[in-house]
Order: structure tokens, then C-alpha cells, then sequence
């Protein structure tokens, strides 16, 4: 694993010290038994397949594969939708696609959605976002601070995510330059930022419990991380290189949006990911150094399957083995996530949990941990379902339903605003169905015996087929 970034590791032990500075008894955080820290931790465009505890990657996750060693390793988890947006969208919502009106990338928050913070507010929470947020169009209105968080900062637009050196991030909905990258310079790491910014605010004295979303911005394109993150896998692999707009042409169809050329993208992609590794290993090594490890709750998680975007080639690693498809298909591929929880004081015992939920349960499953009942919050809207049950040693099941997906495509450029045609996908139990557009056949397989979806099954259960596309059939937008 690459060393601890210096800077990081100054700030961490300078800050640590002067919040020791007033006692040894001094108080970080009041969370009970019954409420816990709780920090959510999501990684933009990560595969299934590219963190070590979930398949055979040769990328080195190991501090990613000790919380899962620690904690439940969920396999059969899934993203709100197979793109950035609506992913998030039904995060932060507690929505999945039958509730929300757009399922396009364009997607934003509503002014008056209820949000995972706002219901944890309402708990007693602090509440605290750093990253990428990107389904904000009102500053003031539907940005952070006005959906529920005490604090934010990181990228607020969907393209600002698009860059790894930023040379202009938010804090509290107040520009602030990054002089570091001005001018084409790689002084800032953003995600090294935001895990800054997010390691400040956890040792924090609070007088109450916290809630931190920590959005990572990566691995999605375009491809950069630090250079010691790359070095180890430098010639590691068989490499094409990415060139982007070095012709004056576009290289592919994502070159207008990423347009530096990559001598090495392999590597770089790796890279990136035991970065993120790295920061959450700091994050993890924090909470214990101050002493509120034991009952803070973490997930890890993904918004949705791997890109091949800027040079990324999701095939090269088989970032969604064993599964279909990636970004933007609703195929497995594309929605099926790495989802790991960490509690130490709630899961002693570690396991693996093959449970299917998605990310309309989040809001429901926060909501009972907190000990706030959704019927008292005005205006909360959501059709998932608390898996808090899941999250101890002797689980309780949560009763079999149909997840559901809708992906209103977009045409031509896919970073267009003009949506095409729309993908459907569903799971109950072991059934699986997907439908790209009104023209194409509804497909059924079984999940479970053909993680792959490749053998269709359509006329052998002709039944089952039936009641998926009378499904599709009601709920299309």
C-alpha cells in the first residue's frame, strides 16, 4: 500500500493534538448505543469487481478489505440507477425510480424534498457533506445547506465533478480558489481535500451525534490521482495509451469532456482507486485514534457501475465480473455495487449478506438507526425499506420485493440534456428483468444461477414474464 500522503498525515496528528489540547476527557462526540456516528462514503463509477474483498482484481484495497473483514460485506446490493444523478437522487431521497419523476442524468433535488440529512437533523444530528453533491441547480435553495447539511464542501455541479484538480471548489456555498491547480497545475488532490476537510470535522468536539456524507469524486474520469498512488502499478500492466484531444480530433466519444491524454490509463485508474482506499483508511484510523470507532457506523459504497470514460477500460480489469454490462446499462453491471457496513459495537461477528436492497432503502434504514419515525417528518416520501435489522449479529430478513429501475438515456452525446430512449430494469427474488426501449423485448433471467444474465428466459416462464412486463408497462415515464 503507498505511504500516507504527507500533508495529510501532518494535518491529521496537528489537529488531533490541539483537540486533546483542552483534556484528555475531552468530549468528540455524544453518540449512545442507540445512535451512533454514522458516515456514509460513496465512490463515483467503482466497479463490483474492483475492490479486493469482492473478486480477483489486482488492485490493493487492503484497508477497504479490513473493514469488510470487520464488518458485513454485502454481495447483492444495488445502486439507485446506473448513472451519477438519479443515483444520488434516490440516495439522499429514499425514492427509487417508480417515485421520481426524472431519471435522466439531468435530475435535480426538489425545493421541497426531504433528504437523509433533514430527517437526521430531526433525530439530533450534525450534519456534514464533503465531496462531490452535483443535484443542486438553486444555490440557496436546493444546494447543501438548504437540503439539510450543517456544513459542505467539495464540487456542486455535475460537471465540476469531472475533474480531479479542481481550480475551484465550495465551502458553504462560497467559492474558494484552489490556487494549487490554477493554470493547468496538479497541486490539489481533491479527493485528498475533501477527506481533509471530512477528517477536521469528525474530530470536531460535537455536542451531538454526526452524520457525514463523504462523496468521493473518483474513479470516474477523467483519470489522475497522485503520483505515489500510480507508481506501484506503473508497469504493472499492458498499456494503450488515451489520447483524448492531443490530435485535435476527439479519440472517442468522451474526448470534448476529457481531453488531457493518458500515457498510462491502467495504471492510473488503479491508481485512483488505492487512493480512495487510502483515504478511507485514514477516516477508519481517526475515528479509533480519538476513541469513537466502536460506535460509528459506516458504509461503503458505490453510485454505480464502472465507466470507460477518459481512457477507463472497464473490460481490461472485468470491473463488473461476474456481471453484465457497466455504466449506463441496466444490466447488473451497471447497478450492482460493493456495499460494506462497519459497527463495531452492533456487529461483532463478521459475515457476508446476500440480501438484495438498494439506495431508496438508505434514508429508511438511517431513519430507524436515529430512532425517527418517517410518519413524523412532513413531506418524507419514499418507498424503501429500512434494512436495520441487517445491521447486528443475529439479522432479521426483510419480507422479498421488487426493486425497480428506470434510466431515461440521453441522446446523442451522452452528456446531453435531450433524453432518449428509456431502460427499465427489475429484481424479486431470484428474478431479474431489464428492457432497453419500447421497441426491444422485455428479457427475464435468474440472478442467482446466471449472474451474468446470458441465458434469457422469457419462454420457459412465460408467467413470470408476464407480471415483469406488466410492471414496466405501469410504471415507464
Amino acid at each position: 500500500m503507498p505511504p500516507k500522503p504527507f500533508a495529510s498525515t501532518l494535518l491529521f496528528f496537528s489537529l488531533l493534538a490541539c483537540s486533546f489540547a483542552g483534556g484528555a476527557d475531552k468530549q468528540f462526540s455524544v453518540a449512545s448505543e442507540s445512535r451512533p456516528n454514522i458516515i456514509f462514503i460513496l465512490a463515483d463509477d467503482l466497479g463490483f469487481n474492483q475492490v479486493g474483498c469482492y473478486g480477483s482484481t489486482p488492485i490493493k484495497t487492503p484497508n477497504l478489505d479490513r473493514l469488510a473483514s470487520n464488518g458485513i460485506r454485502f454481495t447483492q446490493a444495488y445502486a439507485g440507477n446506473t448513472v451519477c444523478s438519479p443515483s444520488r437522487v434516490s440516495l439522499f431521497t429514499g425514492r427509487d425510480s417508480r417515485l421520481m419523476d426524472n431519471n435522466s442524468n439531468t435530475v435535480q433535488l426538489g425545493e421541497i424534498d426531504v433528504t437523509v440529512a433533514h430527517v437526521l437533523k430531526r433525530a439530533g444530528y450534525d450534519t456534514a457533506m464533503f465531496g462531490k453533491y452535483s443535484i443542486g441547480s438553486q444555490m440557496g435553495i436546493t444546494d447543501p445547506l438548504a437540503m439539510g447539511f450543517d456544513t459542505w464542501f467539495g464540487m456542486y455541479s455535475i460537471l465540476e465533478g469531472h475533474r480531479q484538480y479542481s481550480d475551484m471548489l465550495w465551502h458553504d456555498g462560497k467559492k474558494l480558489r484552489i490556487q494549487a491547480n490554477e493554470g493547468g497545475k496538479k497541486g490539489a488532490y481533491a479527493q485528498e481535500l475533501f477527506t481533509e476537510e471530512a477528517i477536521k470535522y469528525i474530530i470536531e468536539p460535537h455536542e451531538n451525534p454526526f452524520f457525514v456524507l463523504l462523496a468521493f469524486s473518483s474513479p470516474h474520469a477523467e483519470l489522475a490521482a497522485p503520483q505515489r498512488y500510480i507508481e506501484p502499478y506503473h508497469d504493472q500492466f499492458p498499456e494503450k495509451s488515451y489520447a483524448g484531444m492531443s490530435s485535435g480530433e476527439p479519440s472517442d466519444k468522451y474526448a470534448w469532456y476529457y481531453p488531457e491524454p493518458v500515457e498510462k490509463p491502467h495504471a492510473r485508474l488503479t491508481g485512483m482507486v488505492t487512493a480512495l482506499d487510502d483515504y478511507v483508511g485514514q477516516i477508519v484510523a481517526v475515528l479509533e485514534e480519538i476513541g469513537i470507532a466502536d460506535n460509528t457506523l459506516i458504509f461503503f459504497t458505490s453510485d454505480n457501475g464502472p465507466h470507460e470514460e477518459g481512457g477507463g477500460d472497464p473490460n481490461f480489469f472485468q470491473a463488473s465480473s461476474p456481471y453484465r454490462g457497466i455504466k449506463r446499462d441496466v444490466y447488473d453491471g451497471g447497478l450492482h455495487v460493493p456495499m460494506i457496513a462497519s459497527w463495531p459495537r452492533a456487529i461483532t461477528k463478521a459475515r457476508v449478506d446476500d440480501t438484495p436492497w438498494a439506495f431508496a432503502d438508505v434514508l429508511p434504514t438511517l431513519a430507524e438507526v436515529a430512532g425517527v419515525s418517517l410518519d413524523t417528518v412532513p413531506r418524507a416520501r419514499t418507498n424503501g425499506v429500512s434494512i436495520r435489522g441487517l445491521l447486528q449479529d443475529n439479522p432479521r430478513s426483510i419480507p422479498e420485493r421488487t426493486l425497480y429501475w428506470e434510466f431515461g438515456k440521453q441522446a446523442g452525446d451522452p452528456n446531453s440534456g435531450i433524453v432518449g430512449e428509456v431502460f427499465q430494469a427489475a429484481r424479486r427474488g431470484q428474478w431479474k428483468a431489464v428492457h432497453y426501449g419500447t421497441e426491444a423485448p422485455v428479457e427475464l433471467y435468474n440472478i442467482k444461477t446466471d449472474p451474468g444474465e446470458q441465458t434469457e428466459l422469457s419462454v420457459e416462464y412465460p408467467e413470470v414474464h408476464k407480471e415483469f412486463v406488466q410492471l414496466f408497462e405501469t410504471h415507464r415515464g
